[in-house]
Parts: C-alpha cells; sequence; structure tokens
C-alpha cells in the first residue's frame, strides 16, 4: 500500500467517479482504476462497487476511508514539521451537512471559498443531524455542518451562524387573516402538520420549544412526514398542512406568494448554526482552510460573534 494509491482510492469514493478523480489528480481513468485494482488484490477485498449508473465504496471501502483521510493528513503534516513550510491547501474537503445548511447555507459558502482556494474541492453528503456528529467522529467526514448541537464526547461544536425556525402555511384566505406577528399556538395543535424526519435539528429545535410551553409532541395532528424542506414547502403549498421550517428554506416560496411564513406567538424561535470538528482528529491544510474561511464568514456577517477555536 502507497500514498498514490490511497489518494486514488480516497478521490473516487469522495467524488464518486473514476473519471472526476483522474481530473482532481491529474491523472488518467485508466491509471485510477490500476492504482484501486493493486489496492485490492493486496488487501484482498473490494473496496469500490462498479455499476453502470455510480461507484461508491463497499463496506470494507467505507472502513479503509476513514484510515486513509487520517493518514494522507498525517502525510502533510509531517511534510509541514520537516520543511518548515505550510502544506500546499489542495483536495477533497467531505463535509457532511444537514439538510439546512446542506441546501441553503453550503453551496454559497462553498463558492466563495473556491474562489479564494481554486485547488480545494468541497464534497457534500446530506444527512440528518444525528448522522452529520456520527460521521465527523467516525472520520468518514472531515467537517459537519448541523442545525443543533448533540452531545458527542468525540466531536466539538463552533457556533456558526443564526437562524429562526417558522410557522409555514398555504397562501389561503384563511391563513392570510392571521396575525403576522405569530402564529398563534393553540392553532399548533389544531392544524395538520408535517413533520421532519427523526433526527432532523429542526424536529429537535421545535420538539424542545413545544416541551417548554408544556405541548406534548405527540399532540400534533402529523399529516406526513419528509426528510427535504423542498417536499415540504411543495407539500405546504398545495394545502397538505402547516410545518415549521428555517426561514432560510421557507424564504424563495414566501417572495413568490406560494406559502407564508409566520414567527411563533411570543417571539421567534431562534437557533443556531454549528460547524463540527473531530475532537481529536488532525485537519488536512484544505479542511482547516474550509473551517477557518467558514467561521470568517460568518462572524464577519454577524457583526464579530466570537466563535470557537480550531
Amino acid at each position: 500500500m502507497d500514498f498514490k494509491q490511497l489518494e486514488a482510492f480516497s478521490a473516487v469514493v469522495s467524488l464518486g467517479s473514476f473519471s472526476r478523480a483522474g481530473e482532481r489528480l491529474f491523472l488518467t481513468q485508466p491509471t485510477i482504476s490500476a492504482h484501486i485494482r493493486s489496492l485490492e488484490r493486496e488487501l484482498g477485498v473490494q473496496l469500490v462497487v462498479r455499476t453502470t449508473k455510480e461507484v461508491y465504496p463497499s463496506e470494507e471501502g467505507k472502513r479503509l476511508y476513514a484510515y486513509a483521510q487520517k493518514l494522507l493528513r498525517l502525510r502533510d503534516d509531517a511534510i509541514a514539521a520537516v520543511t518548515s513550510s505550510a502544506p500546499p491547501v489542495g483536495g477533497i474537503v467531505t463535509v457532511a451537512a444537514s439538510s439546512i445548511p446542506a441546501q441553503y447555507v453550503l453551496p454559497g459558502a462553498a463558492a466563495a471559498f473556491g474562489r479564494t482556494h481554486p485547488d480545494a474541492a468541497v464534497r457534500s453528503l446530506r444527512c440528518d443531524s444525528a448522522a452529520v456528529v456520527r460521521q465527523v467522529a467516525e472520520g468518514t467526514a472531515d467537517l459537519g455542518m448541523t442545525g443543533t448541537a448533540i452531545p458527542s464526547p468525540r466531536c466539538v461544536f463552533h457556533d456558526l451562524c443564526g437562524d429562526e425556525l417558522v410557522v409555514v402555511t398555504p397562501n389561503t384566505e384563511r391563513y392570510q387573516a392571521l396575525p403576522r406577528e405569530g402564529f398563534p399556538r393553540s392553532l399548533l395543535l389544531r392544524e395538520k402538520f408535517i413533520q421532519r424526519e427523526a433526527g432532523s435539528g429542526t424536529r429537535r429545535e421545535f420538539e424542545r420549544f413545544l416541551e417548554e410551553i408544556g405541548v406534548p409532541p405527540e399532540r400534533l395532528k402529523v399529516a406526513a412526514e419528509m426528510d427535504d424542506p423542498e417536499a415540504i414547502k411543495r407539500a405546504v403549498s398545495q394545502g397538505l398542512g402547516i410545518s415549521i421550517l428555517s426561514r432560510r428554506a421557507a424564504a424563495d416560496f414566501e417572495r413568490f406568494g406560494l406559502l407564508l411564513a409566520f414567527p411563533l406567538e411570543g417571539g421567534a424561535l431562534g437557533r443556531r448554526l454549528y460547524l463540527v470538528q473531530r475532537r481529536d482528529g488532525r485537519l488536512s491544510p484544505a479542511a482547516r482552510a474550509l473551517a477557518e474561511f467558514l467561521l470568517g464568514q460568518f462572524r464577519d456577517a454577524e457583526g464579530g460573534k466570537t466563535h470557537g477555536a480550531l
């Protein structure tokens, strides 16, 4: 096993493509394939599953990927220590992100990061908040972004930016008549409700709010459970029920008049979005650069708010 094999394997897993891995490493696709085959022969297991539609790691490949990331980061650290120079900021940074950060925060931030770090690429893995923490803890992802801080002895949460949860409803006369300064709490239990999936940060924060006001979450009249904010917006706009969403997610449908968004009665339900890092894990130069870029970008946007140190 050598670093060229591990680089090729990591790039294929991260990008889900032999051709894109070749482009990233400036190697031909046959060379990438040869590295993978050689590594599989040495280990005696299949690491990458190839189908006509996709490329993905086997169970053994997932385990090796976590170790490969650590080995490649350690190599970069060793080079930096011996040469007394910072290693180049390049390569792939894998970010596990829950729905709201993955869809409405990370894309714009990754584009801005790419303009200042053209040799680095960001790979986004979308999953629920619980899975974000698990992937960072296991080393499958370099960094995480989530809408709730889930206690984990293996992870550190850095305060990234603010968010607000709002009640979204169809844009009909019935809801237009409600006070725009706050959705009445009494209506929450009378309306059909579209719920986020278990493990969602949005759901965790809303259920925490219900418990604080003495309302058991199981009293909601759940009409559907969905794991995609875009699907929820469409379902709400078509009259399936009301829901709780991030204001970031609701903004476009509200702007085009497809739904209404209300703060909760009694004041806005605010929450924080977090950047997640493995507690005992060293970040690659590219991952560290992305983490510092994200924290700096949102610190400036929020007027100098202090965030956790890396």
